[in-house]
C-alpha cells in the first residue's frame, strides 16, 4: 500500500498539494503558495523532537524525629472533612475553610514532616487591617458586608506545598502572524501573513509550587504567589505555635501532573519571550519538554485566610503571610450597580442628544 502524505495550509488549514507548474506547494482553497523545502525542514525538525519526558525524584519530606509528634494535635472538620494540625496548647478551634467548629481526633501520625517552613512576617492585626482596607476599597461591596464582625476572624494557616526543581530542555514550534490593513475608495483590505518560528533552549526551575491541600483552591493560592523561598528555614514545630497547619491530603505523586503543566507552560513562555519581531500573534503549536534532575521537597507556606458567607454565598479571602499580597472575591451591591448602570445610560443618552443637536440632527 502506498503512503499518503498530507500537509496542512498554514493560512486556512486546507490540504496543500504540489503544483507541478509552479514547482511549489499550493493550497487549492486559498491559492497560497509555499516553498517545498519549508515543509521538509519542518518535518525534519518535528521528527527530531522527542516526546515529553518528565522525571521526578519521588522522595520529599522527612520522617518525624522521636517525640516531635507528641506535641502535635490533629483536628478534623465534620462539615468539609478538612484536617488541620496545631500544637498541643490548642484546645479547640474553627475550620479555616468553612468556619465550622472542628473536633480533636488524636495525635499526629502517618504523615511526613515538612523539610522547610516560611515563617509568618505579617501579624494578625496587620492582616485584619489589610482585609478591611481591601473590602472598604471596593465601592460596590454591600455596607452590611463591610460591617460584619466576621472580618475580625481571619486565621493564620500554614498551607502545605510540594516544591519542584528541575533542569529542562525545551523546543517549541510557534505559529506567528502579521496583519496588515489598508483601504481604497472601494474596499477595505486585510492581509494576514503566517510564519513558522522555532525556539529551543535549556533552563532551570526552582521551587515550582503546588499546594498539597484539596481544600485550598489552586487558583486562590496562585493569586497570592510568589513566595520568597530564600527566607525559608528548616522546619521546627516551634513555628506552628499560635497558628494552625493544614495536613496535606494531595501527595507529591498526585501533584506531579500539575508540576509538569507549570514547567511546560513556563518553558513555552520563556521561549516565546525570545521572539522579538513584532508579530501580531504568536501561538504555540507543538513542543518537546525534557525534564532531568527533577526533585521535590515539602514546605509549609504562611497564609492569612478568612472564609465567610453573605446571603447564603461563600466568600474566601487570602493574604500571603510573607509578602502581604491579597486576593479574594466580594459580593456586589445590586442597588449600587443598578444606579451606576442608570447613570451611564442617562449619560450616554445625553451625549448622543447634544452631539445630535450640534450636528443638526434634532
Amino acid at each position: 500500500m502506498a503512503d499518503i502524505f498530507e500537509y496542512k495550509c498554514p493560512c486556512c488549514g486546507g490540504a496543500v498539494n504540489f503544483d507541478a507548474t509552479a514547482q511549489k506547494m499550493k493550497c487549492p482553497y486559498c491559492d497560497s503558495e509555499f516553498d517545498p523545502n519549508a515543509f521538509l525542514k519542518k518535518d525534519q525538525r518535528l521528527n527530531e523532537q522527542a516526546p515529553d519526558d518528565f522525571t521526578w525524584n519521588e522522595k520529599a519530606g522527612q520522617e518525624w524525629d522521636e517525640g516531635e509528634q507528641e506535641n502535635m494535635n490533629v483536628f478534623v472538620c465534620k462539615s468539609c472533612a478538612g484536617e488541620i494540625v496545631c500544637d498541643a496548647t490548642t484546645a479547640a478551634t474553627e475550620c479555616p475553610y468553612c468556619g465550622n467548629p472542628v473536633v480533636l481526633s488524636g495525635r499526629l501520625s502517618g504523615t511526613l514532616k515538612p523539610d522547610y517552613v516560611i515563617p509568618f512576617k505579617f501579624t494578625k492585626e496587620q492582616a485584619k487591617d489589610e482585609l478591611k482596607k481591601y473590602v472598604n476599597s471596593k465601592k460596590f461591596a454591600p455596607k452590611k458586608f463591610k460591617d460584619e464582625n466576621r472580618l475580625e476572624e481571619i486565621k493564620g494557616l500554614y498551607v502545605p506545598f510540594w516544591l519542584f526543581d528541575s533542569e529542562t530542555d525545551a523546543a517549541v514550534n510557534f505559529e506567528a502572524t502579521t496583519v496588515r490593513t489598508w483601504s481604497d475608495s472601494d474596499y477595505n483590505y486585510t492581509e494576514t501573513s503566517f510564519f513558522d518560528v522555532f525556539r529551543a533552549g535549556s533552563m532551570s526551575f526552582e521551587n515550582i509550587p503546588c499546594d498539597g491541600s484539596s481544600q485550598m483552591p489552586d487558583d486562590l493560592m496562585e493569586s497570592i504567589e510568589p513566595f520568597d523561598f530564600s527566607e525559608a528555614v528548616d522546619f521546627q514545630t516551634a513555628y506552628l505555635a499560635g497558628y494552625i497547619a493544614d495536613k496535606y491530603d494531595v501527595t507529591m505523586e498526585d501533584s506531579v501532573e500539575r508540576a509538569n503543566n507549570r514547567v511546560k507552560t513556563s518553558s513555552e513562555e520563556v521561549l516565546r519571550s525570545t521572539i522579538d519581531y513584532p508579530y501580531t500573534s504568536v501561538v504555540s503549536k507543538s513542543s518537546s519538554i525534557q525534564v532531568t534532575n527533577g526533585k521535590a521537597k515539602y514546605a509549609l507556606y504562611p497564609v492569612w485566610i478568612l472564609n465567610t458567607d453573605h446571603n447564603g454565598e461563600k466568600y474566601t479571602f487570602a493574604m500571603n503571610g510573607q509578602t502581604g499580597k491579597f486576593t479574594g472575591n466580594l459580593p456586589v451591591d445590586g442597588k449600587k450597580l443598578a444606579l451606576l448602570f442608570a447613570a451611564l445610560t442617562i449619560g450616554i443618552g445625553a451625549a448622543v442628544f447634544f452631539i445630535g443637536r450640534f450636528l443638526g440632527l434634532f
